[in-house]
C-alpha cells in the first residue's frame, strides 16, 4: 500500500500537534505578576486595617484587635474564592449569569425589608443572617458585569444592557448608597461603550446619568450639603464640613515622607470611618506623599495588566467581562483617593483591598480570580502576536 502522507502532510500534522502542546502549556499559565500583586494588596490591607481599625474597635469593642480578626477570616475566605474562580472556566460564568444577577436582585430588595435587614449611618445596605452579616451591593457589581457579558456575547440591543443597569442603580439608591451607585454605572457604562453598542445611546445614557447624579444631589440634603462643602471645605469646620477638614489635616500631616507607619493621630477618632472610608488618609500620614504615590502607582499598574488581559481576551464575553472587573476596581478605587484629596465630593466607598469590609473583599478577590482564569487563555494569542 502506498504512503498516503506527503512531507506536507507530517509537517502539518506537527505543527499541529505542537501548537496543541503550546496551548495546553499556555492555559496552565495565569498572569503571575498580577496575581503576585493582588496577593500583596491582601497583605498590605490588612497591615492598614490593623492600623487604622485599633482606635476604633478599643473604643467600640474593648479589644483593638477585633476588626482585624473579622478582616483576616474575610482575606482567608477571599483568597480561597481566589484560588476556586481562578481555577473555573470563565465561560461557566456565562453559564450561570441570569440565575446569579436576578439571585442578586432578589438580596437587593430583601435590604428594603427591615426584618431582613438592619440600617447603619442612616442606609440600609446589609443584611444580617444570624452572626453573619453581608453587603448585596457588593455581589451585584460582579453579578451585573457578568450578565452584561452575557448581553454583550450576544449581540443583543441596547436596551438589552440599559434596563438592567437603570433597575441595579435604582435600588442601590433606595438604600440609599450614591457612591457605590456611581461605581456600578461606571462598571456598566465601561461594558456598554466596550460592547460596540451605538455611540449615540451610549451618549445619551451618560448625560442622563449625570442630571440624574446632580438631581439625586440636589434634592438630598445630606448629599447637598456635601457639594456645597465640598466647594468651601473651610464652612463649619466642627459640623458638615468636619470629616474633610479632618481628612485635610491628614494629608497635610503627613508631608513627604510621612509621620511613620503606626504613628497617625486622626485615627484617634479624629477621623470618621478611618479603617474604610477613609483608609487613604491614615495611609497618606503615616507614609506621606512618596508612600500615597506608591499605593496609586500600584493601582494604575493593576489597571494597565487588565486592560492588556481584556484585550488579549479570546472571546467578546471574557473580553467585556474583564473590562468590568478591571473598571469596577479601578473605578472604586479612583473614586475613592479622588474624594480624599478633594478632586471630587466624598462618596462614601471603599478602597478596594485596603478598607475593612468582608463582602467587599471576598467578591474582589472572586472577581479577580476570574479576571486571572481569562488571561490563562489569552497569553497563547500574546505569545504568537509578540514574535
Amino acid at each position: 500500500m502506498a504512503f498516503r502522507y506527503t512531507p506536507c502532510h507530517i509537517w502539518s500534522l506537527v505543527g499541529h500537534n505542537m501548537k496543541k502542546l503550546v496551548l495546553s502549556k499556555q492555559v496552565k499559565n495565569i498572569d503571575k505578576k498580577l496575581f503576585w500583586l493582588i496577593l500583596f494588596f491582601v497583605a498590605l490591607g490588612l497591615i492598614f486595617v490593623a492600623d487604622a481599625s485599633a482606635p476604633q474597635a478599643l473604643n467600640a469593642y474593648g479589644d483593638k484587635f477585633f476588626l482585624l480578626r473579622q478582616q483576616v477570616v474575610w482575606a482567608i475566605v477571599g483568597i480561597v474564592t481566589l484560588f476556586i474562580t481562578i481555577n473555573v472556566h470563565y465561560s461557566f460564568w456565562e453559564k450561570i449569569a441570569t440565575p446569579f444577577f436576578f439571585l442578586s436582585i432578589l438580596f437587593l430588595l430583601a435590604v428594603l425589608l427591615p426584618h431582613l435587614s438592619f440600617a447603619a449611618l442612616g442606609a440600609r445596605r446589609w443584611i444580617s443572617i444570624g452572626a453573619f452579616n453581608f453587603q448585596p451591593s457588593e455581589i451585584i457589581k460582579l453579578s451585573l458585569a457578568i450578565y452584561l457579558a452575557k448581553i454583550a456575547a450576544k449581540n443583543k440591543g441596547a436596551a438589552s444592557y440599559f434596563i438592567p443597569l437603570v433597575l441595579v442603580t435604582g435600588l442601590i439608591m433606595l438604600q440609599p448608597d450614591l457612591g457605590t451607585t456611581l461605581v456600578v454605572a461606571v462598571i456598566g457604562l465601561s461594558q456598554i461603550f466596550i460592547s460596540g453598542v451605538n455611540l449615540l445611546y451610549f451618549l445619551g445614557a451618560l448625560i442622563t446619568g449625570a442630571l440624574g447624579t446632580i438631581g439625586l444631589i440636589l434634592v438630598s440634603p445630606y448629599r447637598r450639603d456635601r457639594l456645597l462643602t465640598f466647594f468651601e471645605t473651610t464652612s463649619d469646620p466642627l459640623g458638615k464640613g468636619y470629616h474633610i477638614r479632618q481628612i485635610l489635616l491628614a494629608l497635610g500631616s503627613g508631608g513627604i515622607f510621612g509621620v511613620g507607619l503606626g504613628a497617625s493621630r486622626q485615627k484617634y477618632l479624629f477621623l470618621p470611618e478611618a479603617s474604610t472610608d477613609s483608609i487613604f488618609a491614615v495611609i497618606a500620614e503615616e507614609l506621606g506623599l512618596i508612600g500615597s504615590v506608591a499605593i496609586i502607582s500600584l493601582y494604575i499598574y493593576l489597571f494597565v495588566k487588565g486592560v492588556k488581559i481584556a484585550r488579549s481576551a479570546p472571546d467578546k464575553f471574557s473580553k467585556v467581562l474583564a473590562i468590568g472587573i478591571v473598571a469596577w476596581i479601578s473605578g472604586q478605587a479612583f473614586l475613592n483617593i479622588a474624594s480624599m484629596v478633594s478632586i471630587t465630593p466624598l462618596t462614601g466607598i471603599p478602597l478596594p483591598f485596603l478598607s475593612y469590609g468582608g463582602t467587599s473583599l471576598v467578591m474582589i478577590l472572586s472577581a479577580c480570580g476570574i479576571l486571572l482564569n481569562i488571561s490563562k487563555y489569552g497569553s497563547y494569542e500574546n505569545a504568537m502576536h509578540s514574535r
